[in-house]
């Protein structure tokens, strides 16, 4: 995707879910280090607790939806266990900015693939595994 044409924003319509033990300083890695853009956020009343936040990929319809770890909860997932690919459309530019950021606990090397992408893997501060690379699926 061309990014320098800032296409019309649009609504995500599949969501990656996920809690955190630390989700306000999660949110703040996602912004800052991946360019994830914060779209809403909702703590608990009278905490630091996030009770929803929703992030939007720059360069595409892609969302998160996260908040903070709640165990007792309806609907709940283990922090650090949730695995991403996200479509970037120069993985050395981000893959530079993350490693510049810190706070990851380890950033793969940019591979390039058989089949033409380009990508590379890196694991967040909670432990979540993400892919970002050139392929975009199948035509």
């Amino acid at each position: 995707m061309n990014t320098s044409t800032n296409p019309t924003p649009t609504r995500p319509s599949v969501w990656l879910t996920l809690q955190a033990h630390d989700a306000p300083a999660l949110i703040e890695f996602y912004t800052q280090a991946f360019g994830f853009e914060l779209r809403a956020r909702y703590d608990e009343e009278g905490t630091d607790r996030v009770a929803h936040a929703e992030l939007c990929w720059p360069e595409g319809s892609g969302g998160l939806m996260m908040g903070s770890h709640k165990p007792a909860g309806e609907w709940t997932t283990q922090p650090g266990t949730a695995a991403a690919y996200v479509v970037v459309s120069d993985p050395a530019v981000l893959r530079q900015r993350i490693v510049d950021h810190g706070g990851a606990r380890s950033v793969g090397e940019l591979n390039e693939k058989d089949y033409g992408s380009s990508d590379f893997a890196v694991v967040d501060p909670e432990g979540n595994q993400w892919s970002f690379g050139t392929y975009a699926g199948a035509a």
